[in-house]
Protein backbone atom coordinates (compact mmCIF):
# COMPACT_ATOMS: atom_id res chain seq x y z
CA UNK A 1 0.00 0.00 0.00
CA UNK A 2 1.58 2.99 -1.41
CA UNK A 3 -1.21 5.98 -1.24
CA UNK A 4 -0.38 9.69 -1.74
CA UNK A 5 -3.02 12.25 -1.47
CA UNK A 6 -2.84 15.56 -0.95
CA UNK A 7 -4.29 18.00 1.56
CA UNK A 8 -5.76 21.57 1.47
CA UNK A 9 -3.47 24.44 2.19
CA UNK A 10 -6.03 26.99 1.61
CA UNK A 11 -8.87 28.03 -0.13
CA UNK A 12 -9.78 31.38 -1.77
CA UNK A 13 -12.56 32.94 -3.85
CA UNK A 14 -11.07 35.33 -6.24
CA UNK A 15 -12.55 38.43 -8.13
CA UNK A 16 -12.05 37.69 -11.45
CA UNK A 17 -13.75 36.43 -14.61
CA UNK A 18 -14.76 32.80 -15.64
CA UNK A 19 -12.78 32.17 -18.79
CA UNK A 20 -15.71 29.71 -19.50
CA UNK A 21 -18.87 31.61 -18.41
CA UNK A 22 -17.38 34.79 -17.85
CA UNK A 23 -19.03 35.25 -14.29
CA UNK A 24 -17.13 37.35 -11.77
CA UNK A 25 -17.04 36.33 -8.23
CA UNK A 26 -17.51 32.66 -9.10
CA UNK A 27 -14.02 31.13 -9.06
CA UNK A 28 -11.88 29.25 -6.32
CA UNK A 29 -8.53 29.14 -5.62
CA UNK A 30 -7.44 26.18 -3.91
CA UNK A 31 -3.83 25.18 -2.96
CA UNK A 32 -2.92 21.81 -1.52
CA UNK A 33 0.52 19.70 -0.43
CA UNK A 34 0.87 16.13 -1.13
CA UNK A 35 0.81 13.67 1.83
CA UNK A 36 2.49 9.92 1.24
CA UNK A 37 0.98 7.27 3.41
CA UNK A 38 2.52 3.70 3.55
CA UNK A 39 2.00 1.06 5.85
CA UNK A 40 5.42 1.72 7.83
CA UNK A 41 5.71 5.67 7.50
CA UNK A 42 3.31 8.70 6.54
CA UNK A 43 5.16 11.99 5.54
CA UNK A 44 4.40 15.15 3.91
CA UNK A 45 6.04 16.18 0.97
CA UNK A 46 7.04 19.53 -0.21
CA UNK A 47 5.26 19.28 -3.06
CA UNK A 48 1.96 21.38 -3.99
CA UNK A 49 -0.61 21.69 -6.61
CA UNK A 50 -2.87 24.85 -7.25
CA UNK A 51 -6.36 24.42 -8.86
CA UNK A 52 -9.14 26.84 -9.97
CA UNK A 53 -12.40 26.32 -10.21
CA UNK A 54 -15.45 28.12 -11.40
CA UNK A 55 -18.39 27.58 -8.77
CA UNK A 56 -21.00 28.60 -11.14
CA UNK A 57 -20.27 26.33 -14.18
CA UNK A 58 -18.91 24.12 -12.01
CA UNK A 59 -15.70 23.52 -14.53
CA UNK A 60 -11.59 23.28 -13.65
CA UNK A 61 -9.91 25.79 -15.04
CA UNK A 62 -6.56 24.65 -16.01
CA UNK A 63 -3.21 26.88 -16.17
CA UNK A 64 -3.77 27.26 -20.22
CA UNK A 65 -6.62 28.85 -19.88
CA UNK A 66 -5.40 31.26 -17.00
CA UNK A 67 -5.80 35.36 -18.10
CA UNK A 68 -2.94 37.42 -16.51
CA UNK A 69 -5.24 38.55 -14.11
CA UNK A 70 -5.39 35.13 -12.97
CA UNK A 71 -1.74 34.58 -12.89
CA UNK A 72 -1.30 37.43 -10.82
CA UNK A 73 -3.83 36.74 -8.50
CA UNK A 74 -2.33 32.98 -8.00
CA UNK A 75 0.76 34.23 -7.52
CA UNK A 76 -0.48 36.90 -4.93
CA UNK A 77 -1.66 33.99 -2.95
CA UNK A 78 0.93 32.00 -3.74
CA UNK A 79 3.81 34.29 -1.54
CA UNK A 80 1.41 33.83 1.06
CA UNK A 81 0.91 30.35 1.52
CA UNK A 82 1.94 28.76 5.08
CA UNK A 83 3.89 25.53 3.21
CA UNK A 84 3.67 22.72 5.90
CA UNK A 85 7.52 21.73 6.27
CA UNK A 86 8.36 18.09 5.07
CA UNK A 87 8.44 15.24 7.68
CA UNK A 88 8.42 11.67 8.40
CA UNK A 89 6.62 10.18 10.92
CA UNK A 90 7.36 6.14 11.25
CA UNK A 91 4.46 3.76 12.03
CA UNK A 92 4.80 1.48 14.87
CA UNK A 93 5.69 -1.73 12.83
CA UNK A 94 8.48 0.22 11.82
CA UNK A 95 9.72 1.17 15.23
CA UNK A 96 9.30 -2.57 15.90
CA UNK A 97 11.26 -4.19 12.88
CA UNK A 98 14.07 -1.22 13.84
CA UNK A 99 13.95 -2.44 17.62
CA UNK A 100 14.29 -6.07 16.28
CA UNK A 101 17.23 -5.62 14.31
CA UNK A 102 19.09 -3.43 16.55
CA UNK A 103 18.54 -6.05 19.38
CA UNK A 104 19.97 -8.55 16.67
CA UNK A 105 22.69 -6.70 16.13
CA UNK A 106 23.61 -6.39 19.80
CA UNK A 107 23.43 -10.06 20.03
CA UNK A 108 25.51 -11.07 17.03
CA UNK A 109 28.18 -8.47 18.42
CA UNK A 110 28.12 -9.59 22.03
CA UNK A 111 29.05 -13.56 20.86
CA UNK A 112 31.29 -12.58 18.20
CA UNK A 113 33.31 -10.65 21.10
CA UNK A 114 33.02 -13.32 23.83
CA UNK A 115 30.87 -11.71 26.43
CA UNK A 116 28.29 -13.65 25.87
CA UNK A 117 27.92 -17.37 24.71
CA UNK A 118 25.44 -19.88 24.20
Amino acid sequence: MNAFNFFTLKEARINNNCPECYSNDSLELIFEQKLTETNFYKAITNETRSEIRCLNCEVQIFPVMWTNDIEQVVDYHKRGLHIKPKSLKLKPISWAIITFVLVVLIAIVLLVTGVMSI
